[in-house]
């Protein structure tokens, strides 16, 4: 075993994930679970592109890790939607016009429909006249500049672990994820987000052969590898096949998520519950209510968390502000004591800390103020602890230790029971079943031309898309259960009605024409990237896959 010593030995690796589930209903006007994407922009990615862009051209050293799923890139890159997300957006500034009217004789509050107008006002500038609705092009400008690091996923965000029972779809996953990755920004990813951080054994060989260089595990999967890490957390390990493993420190990032005993439940912050789209009459929303009139989220909270014996209290953004400040500098000051500890100075150290970018600006608002002081103020820190992406990590500290992590993820009780529970472990048999149908279909019919391949082209969208994590999660917590499991049978019997009318040879084009345009992702999927032939080393002696 042998350790190479880093140009900086201390370097934290501060990872955002940025996925939504495929959310794009062409016969609707107005689908609710749109907004996701709608809310997600506003909330999130607008500002990350606006405050990575300031500490940039402020020359503020940043190099933050950023995974951009498959589906969140088509949809972000898709005509329809973002026509529809401009008309969301001015529907937005039109009812915080109105609010700012109605608040007019009560200052402390009008004064937040003041800033919620002129925030929708510059998002809209930014949306529209500086980026030119293309946010992909703006996170592509980022990674060229040296700002982020750009990372890959899987296509449509499975659960990569609960698939492996056909090694060809799980494959087929992580390959089309680095195809979709490629065809967006124009070269290869190094790393790869796995779903939930959900890792197994099985997957390192598909990683490495799709040419992987790195991956993240939570940190207990990295704790529990085999042998044992000589040091812990603070170094990447390699896998057998070659494949980098950083392990993610799941107490030190819990500060910035959790709102019992984290920065995010500090009274001073807004309170992400208290929207004004479930507390006005409905008459004062009919600027921003769908054509249901179903009350929905409008994005204006006027409380803080702060409220004293249920007396309403005013969101005062100058308060939260100092007070993201502080809890910047309590984190940038915790990486530092986590590095030092124990940790003689002649040996590497990193600290692997990641999220969910939708924290940051839509769970908690504060979050993109947070991090850009959490960058500004490490850069003037002279404790020798720096930002680094993974690759800047192996690149310090070329020479790893061999040991394969263990099975894990990042949901709750750190494995997989959120993703198999009784309100959801029914979806896998048919998901199983599925799969291995695709596979046979791919094989079968590998010359497909014309109609045949449009519709195994079609067969392979549904069942990658049926697989999504997203579904079964949603079903585990009760959140828009029936949407979940409507979207996850529905891609189902797409599939399988598709499958059946390749079999029979009866393909109506007019019905093809709508599936298409309903599920519309991965414009350039080869439905082949099911038949490929599997490394030698997923393959058992007989040459069966495993």
């Amino acid at each position: 075993m042998s350790f190479c010593v880093p140009a900086s030995p201390r370097q934290v690796v501060f990872a955002l994930h940025a996925h939504l589930p495929w959310v794009r209903h062409p016969g609707q006007e107005e689908h609710p679970e749109e907004r996701w994407l709608f809310d997600a922009i506003t909330d999130t990615y607008l500002p990350l592109l606006d405050r990575l862009g300031r500490l940039r051209d402020d020359g503020v050293p940043t190099r933050i890790t950023l995974s951009l799923s498959p589906t969140l890139l088509g949809m972000l890159t898709d005509p329809l939607l973002q026509s529809r997300y401009m008309r969301h957006l001015e529907r937005l500034i039109l009812f915080a016009d109105s609010e700012v009217g109605r608040l007019r004789h009560e200052p402390q509050w009008q004064r937040l429909a003041v800033m919620y107008r002129d925030t929708f006002r510059e998002e809209r500038r930014m949306y529209a006249d500086r980026f030119g609705g293309h946010l992909v092009a703006a996170f592509r400008d980022l990674a060229e500049t040296g700002v982020v690091e750009l990372v890959a996923t899987a296509a449509a965000h499975a659960l990569l672990p609960l698939h492996t029972t056909c090694p060809e779809v799980t494959a087929a996953q992580i390959d089309l994820g680095v195809e979709e990755f490629q065809r967006h920004f124009g070269w290869a990813p190094a790393g790869f987000w796995l779903p939930e951080c959900g890792y197994s054994h099985e997957l390192d060989a598909p990683l490495s052969a799709a040419g992987i260089r790195w991956t993240m595990v939570e940190g207990h999967g990295l704790a529990l590898a085999r042998p044992a890490p000589a040091l812990g957390l603070r170094a990447p390990v390699v896998t057998p096949s070659g494949l980098a493993v950083l392990g993610r420190d799941r107490g030190l990032a819990r500060v910035a998520w959790s709102t019992s005993d984290g920065y995010p439940g500090s009274p001073e912050y807004r309170d992400f519950d208290s929207d004004v789209g479930f507390e006005l009459p409905l008459e004062a929303l009919r600027r921003i209510l769908p054509a249901s009139q179903e009350r929905v989220p409008t994005g204006l909270k006027y409380q803080s968390l702060g409220n004293i014996e249920d007396e309403p209290r005013p969101y005062d953004p100058d308060q939260a502000h100092a007070t993201a400040s502080t809890h910047a500098r309590n984190f940038v000051s915790r990486c530092a004591e986590w590095l030092a500890s124990e940790n003689p100075p002649d040996r590497p150290s990193s600290l692997v800390v990641a999220y969910d970018a939708e924290l940051f600006g839509h769970w908690w608002y504060e979050g993109h103020h947070w991090l850009d002081q959490v960058v500004r103020q490490m850069a003037c820190e002279q404790n020798g602890v720096v930002l680094a992406t993974p690759s800047e990590v192996l690149t310090a500290a070329p020479v790893l230790q061999v040991a394969e992590p263990a099975a894990s993820t990042w949901g709750e009780g750190g494995y997989h029971e959120p993703w198999i529970r009784g309100e959801n472990d029914w979806l896998y048999r048919p998901l199983q079943d599925a799969a291995h149908r695709m596979v046979r279909l791919a094989r079968k019919r590998h010359d497909a031309t014309s109609t045949h391949l449009r519709a195994l082209n079609q067969a392979a969208r549904e069942i990658l898309l049926a697989q999504a994590s997203d579904w079964p999660l949603m079903m585990s917590r009760g959140t828009s259960t029936e949407y979940a499991i409507g979207r996850a049978r529905g891609h189902l019997v797409d599939f399988n009605a598709i499958a059946d009318a390749l079999e029979s040879g009866e393909i109506d084009l007019d019905w093809l024409s709508e599936i298409e345009s309903r599920n519309s992702a991965f414009p350039a999927i080869d439905f082949r990237v099911f038949a490929r032939e599997l490394d030698a080393t997923n393959k058992n002696e007989n040459g069966a896959a495993r």
